[in-house]
């Protein structure tokens, strides 16, 4: 089943979209303003968004620009403008094709489907990691809490990135240096234990109460936060 992020400030016109593609079998994901849309869009990873130019937050052509750095999902922006170079300025950022409203929910529907049979866009893959106000930019190797930038070493950052992946799960502290340092560590595993506390610093507001990454009594640690991939 496809799953299409339908981008609209405006809850009728998501509505009609939403009801219209649900009944062709896509599963629907919704958004009323350009930051949700991104967000969904990185934790869900929609096939295709249907994007409206003009909204709250951050606009429709930003959000492609940044759609378009960051996944491989294809886009119909959605305009209320019919002027030639708002047009091209949305195609020029990647998007796949436009519809100027008022427009017809089955053209619409129609279109969808069009795009689709293209195929993968086969481009850009996901590269962030997220989990709660945890944002991690792998490309960048950048980091961030609350939209603050964290300094991280790069041993630091894969720490993170690796309990990021698999949140939830408790990593010895052996496992750690098997996987995220990437050969047998025949010294003290309390080095961990070391890179640990230095991350804590950096990310906890109290380092000494973590609430991003736990440590399991007897066995190791763990994220302490829901995240996706």
């Amino acid at each position: 089943m496809k799953k299409i992020l339908v981008v609209d400030d405006e809850p009728g016109v998501r509505k009609l979209v939403s009801s219209y593609l649900k009944k062709e079998g896509f599963e629907i994901l919704e958004a009323g303003d350009g930051a949700a849309a991104l967000s969904l869009a990185r934790r869900q990873r929609p096939d295709l968004v249907v994007l409206d130019l003009m909204l709250p937050e951050i606009d429709g052509l930003e959000v492609c620009r940044i759609l378009r750095n960051e996944s491989d999902a294809f886009v119909i922006m959605l305009t209320a403008k019919a002027e030639e170079t708002d047009m091209l300025v949305g195609l020029g950022l990647g998007a796949d094709d436009y519809l100027v409203k008022p427009f017809s929910p089955r053209e619409l529907v129609a279109r969808v489907k069009a795009v689709l049979r293209r195929g993968s866009r086969g481009k850009v893959s996901y590269s962030f990691l997220e989990a709660g106000p945890l944002r991690l930019d792998q490309t960048r190797h950048e980091a961030f809490v609350k939209g603050r930038r964290l300094d991280l070493t790069a041993r630091e950052f894969e720490i993170l990135a690796h309990l990021l992946k698999r949140p939830g799960m408790v990593f010895t502290r052996e496992q750690l240096l098997e996987q995220v340092w990437g050969y047998n560590f025949y010294g003290d595993p309390r080095v961990v234990d070391v890179h640990v506390a230095k991350l804590r610093k950096k990310l906890e507001k109290d380092p000494a109460r973590p609430g991003y990454i736990k440590t399991v009594r007897g066995i190791g640690y763990k994220l302490g936060v829901e995240g996706k991939r």
